[in-house]
């Protein structure tokens, strides 16, 4: 993909936005007048959803990227069934491509961070990124040993523009109305800013890689990249290079190498709620490589990593196990204790609430492997999380750790289906079930 500059400033990236919003507005115009000519009598939001503005909104997301690409990328993965076809097969591009920064603005980070003299402490070093997202581009590099590197740096201005990119965002969109009425917009960008806060944060992301590393140190089904602290900065990543095809393309892959990448996935899922209370929650399939001829799966990108509280992996364990077993007073309970509504909340939406809990333990209550390929899963859930919205008179926030938890394990869901997993999930809970049983003897 051709490079293209990041706007550094905030008056240059607000103009990448204002001028977006007026093409669309010339769009709208001529695309109108176009069809009154022809005795047409045009709807408005046909005329902001056509492809030329589709295409222009896609574009100057990628080409900001941060806060801009993160709004994108959210909307994509939410919204998913809800978006117009064109709107979301265009988003999805975000989730994992943007523009690369052209040579001389890559040479002029490099500079500031490493100083002029930094090629001389690599053999080679290419230019051109092989993996380019919202916050940051990937690099190749070899050391004078010829050991290969992944060089991860972080695009100019990003970090110090993330609240303000995602509050123009939100007004162009409401203003464009190119989302739906239903989507709770504002609880997304919320959440776009706090992680991307946390992502643009490449010292901190160091931090969480070397814990998984740790974690998962004897656990011979995932390979975790190795951080260079030495040669990290602020805005440069550089780790180890691993290889491996994209997560969702071993959908060519035998059955049995299927099945075993998502049930090693999953499985890794309930140790990061319950054992290391630590997660890496965003569920973009580029965050995961597949090595076919040793079956590992490779980790990827841990800026959207997150610290789960006792509290919250406590009453995960409750309600998973109430649901598993159909106690809904004990999910009730569960529920109410992570937080997830008010006390006074209406009896029919309570059974709302509760029948989503019912859904998304649906494979655990199945007996040996879930077909993930012959079902609508994920489809049910999220009709039935948007139905809950519609409800804003009872509406109620659930904390924050909550609301990434259900992304990660909507995401693996998502996976699942797409490599027609099958997966004994109820086996996988199982340990988890009989230490919370044993516990509550004890109790007794």
């Amino acid at each position: 993909m051709k490079g293209k500059k990041v706007p550094t400033s905030k008056l240059a990236r607000f103009g990448k936005l204002g001028g977006l919003a007026a093409q669309v507005a010339g769009n709208v115009l001529v695309g109108g007048a176009k069809q009154l000519s022809k005795g047409r009598s045009p709807k408005l939001s046909e005329l902001v959803l056509q492809p030329k503005n589709i295409e222009n909104l896609a574009d100057k997301l990628a080409q900001l990227r941060g806060a801009a690409m993160k709004v994108g990328q959210l909307l994509s993965m939410d919204a998913g069934d809800l978006l117009p076809e064109e709107l979301s097969q265009l988003l999805s591009k975000l989730r994992s491509d943007a523009h690369p920064m052209p040579h001389k603005q890559l040479i002029q980070v490099l500079n500031e961070n490493w100083g002029h003299d930094w090629l001389d402490q690599f053999s080679h070093f290419e230019l051109r990124p092989f993996a380019s997202a919202s916050i940051g581009q990937v690099h190749l590099a070899y050391t004078e040993r010829g050991a290969k590197l992944a060089v991860k740096v972080q695009y100019p201005g990003v970090r110090e523009s993330i609240d303000a990119d995602v509050d123009n965002v939100a007004k162009l969109l409401k203003l464009s109305g190119l989302v739906p009425e239903q989507i709770e917009l504002d609880t997304l960008l919320e959440e776009a800013k706090k992680q991307l806060k946390v992502e643009a944060d490449y010292q901190q992301e160091a931090a969480f890689v070397r814990r998984y590393f740790s974690a998962l140190n004897q656990n011979s089904h995932f390979v975790i990249p190795e951080v260079l602290l030495g040669k990290s900065t602020e805005n440069i990543l550089m780790m180890s290079y691993l290889d491996g095809q994209v997560i969702d393309k071993a959908v060519g892959q035998p059955q049995v190498q299927r099945d075993h990448i998502a049930t090693q996935l999953i499985k890794l899922f309930f140790a990061e709620l319950f054992d290391f209370k630590l997660m890496q929650t965003d569920p973009n399939f580029a965050n995961y490589l597949y090595q076919a001829n040793t079956r590992q799966i490779v980790l990827l990108d841990f800026g959207a990593t997150r610290e789960i509280p006792d509290a919250i992996s406590a009453g995960y364990l409750a309600l998973i196990h109430a649901a598993s077993v159909g106690d809904e007073e004990a999910m009730k309970a569960a529920a109410g204790q992570i937080g997830f509504f008010k006390q006074d909340i209406e009896a029919d939406y309570l059974q709302q609430i509760l029948a989503i809990f019912q859904l998304a333990t649906e494979p655990l209550r199945t007996e040996g492997e879930y077909d993930f390929a012959a079902t609508d899963l994920a489809y049910r859930i999220k009709q039935a999380g948007m139905a809950i919205n519609r409800r804003q008179d009872q509406w109620h926030t659930p904390p924050v750790d909550a609301i990434f938890i259900h992304r990660k394990l909507a995401g693996l869901y998502l996976l699942a289906a797409k490599l027609k997993a099958k997966v004994d999930v109820k086996g996988l809970f199982a340990p988890y079930c009989a230490k919370l049983e044993k516990s509550a003897e004890i109790t007794n």
